[in-house]
């Protein structure tokens, strides 16, 4: 069950690498080149979003199937061990929201990148006919 949570967190640093690369001033030499390889990983990494519902179906479920420990009811190790559990499915679930916003800010700074250069090739085609 941990190599999914991997997965998930290797692909949000790669999201968060790729938003910060492509925000960061003085790059504008590589810029296309990074704007064509996020356009290419923008559709792969779209199957993160079924998989993050997934995963928080999976959360939801361990935590209606949780054995509730009110009061006097268990034992000490028990306590932690729920408490454990339930900052582990927080964490998580932390971990899902992350992923799902670094996709989305990557998809709307891809687009305006693209959008900024096609205006960009606009301006300089209009002073080239002038």
């Amino acid at each position: 069950m941990a190599l999914e949570w991997v997965v998930l967190g290797y692909a949000a640093a790669a999201e968060a690498i790729m938003v910060v690369l492509l925000t960061m001033p003085g790059l504008d030499g590589l810029r296309k080149g990074l704007v064509a390889v996020t356009r290419n990983l923008l559709k792969p990494f779209l199957s993160i979003v079924p998989f993050c519902l997934f995963l928080l179906m999976d959360i939801y479920w361990k935590y209606e199937t949780m054995p509730s420990c009110d009061g006097d009811s268990c034992t000490p190790s028990e306590h932690l061990r729920h408490q454990k559990s339930m900052m582990k499915s927080q964490r998580n679930a932390l971990l899902i929201a992350a992923a799902l916003v670094f996709y989305w800010i990557l998809y709307s700074v891809t687009n305006l990148v693209v959008r900024i250069e096609h205006l960009n090739q606009r301006i300089e085609r209009l002073k080239n006919k002038d």
